[in-house]
């Protein structure tokens, strides 16, 4: 298959559509499962690589304004395809609290299910999606390379969910 073939048929989750459920395992080796939490509000922000410039920028972003993400009822959850070992370092080092999940392998497997994944250079795009209490996708954005994403849009969409 070629690169625009593959390109082409990428589908990322429709708006009102089931989001894929996954398996990850944290910075601490802990599984985490989308399925498991059902009932709160789900934010996942893919993400390139762990100490990249923007990445650190964006992550920092949501750590300083967790509490926007709480008041929503909403689990943040930062995926790369970076190891648990990198990101426990990263998490350490930034200071932060939520969960950063290892795409490692197979390499971009949820980030290929979520339509974020670019297989040319190996890394997920920056794709964000906000799934409700009940499992379905109500918001999804992917800036392009080397644009960060608007905190204010997150604050919108998760006004827009009500508290579980």
């Amino acid at each position: 298959m070629t690169a625009a073939l593959d390109a082409a048929s990428v589908v990322v989750p429709a708006i009102g559509g089931p989001a894929p459920d996954f398996e990850l395992s944290n910075q601490f080796g802990e599984p985490v499962q989308l399925s498991a939490l059902r009932g709160q509000n789900v934010v996942l922000v893919f993400y390139p690589f762990a100490f990249s410039g923007i990445c650190t920028g964006e992550l920092c972003e949501i750590r300083d304004n967790l509490a926007m993400f709480e008041d929503a009822n909403a689990t943040v959850l930062a995926i790369s395809v970076d190891s648990k070992f990198s990101l426990r370092a990263y998490a350490a080092q930034e200071g932060y609290s939520f969960d950063l999940l290892a795409d490692f392998w197979p390499h971009g497997g949820v980030a290929s299910a979520y339509g974020v994944f670019d297989a040319d250079s190996g890394m997920a795009k920056r794709g964000t999606f906000i799934i409700d209490a009940a499992g379905t996708v109500r918001y999804s954005v992917v800036n392009p390379r080397g644009q960060a994403r608007d905190l204010q849009e997150y604050r919108a969409a998760l006004a827009g969910l009500g508290q579980a």
